[in-house]
């Protein structure tokens, strides 16, 4: 077996990518400062909250493939350990 290869996803901290990706910050920056211009204060409530439904689902489906592809990747060194 190699231990260089060996990942203990156990130990590894959680980080929060979202945050972590300045590029998705820009983005939803640029997004906030454009629905800031909009006049009418209920549309805009409306438009940043449906965009913050539509975010928060976009996470959760990452997030869940993340976990997936983690618990593949850990079966599989599992399944190399015990060869």
């Amino acid at each position: 077996m190699n231990f260089s290869k060996t990942i203990n996803m156990k130990k590894v901290e959680y980080i929060n990518w979202k945050a972590n990706g300045q590029n998705y910050l820009k983005e939803l920056q640029a997004f906030l400062d454009k629905a800031e211009n909009i006049e009418n204060e209920e549309l805009r409530k409306e438009i940043i909250f449906q965009m913050l439904k539509c975010d928060k689902e976009l996470t959760l489906l990452a997030e869940k493939m993340f976990e997936k592809y983690r618990n593949e990747k850990e079966k599989s060194l599992k399944e190399s350990e015990d060869d």
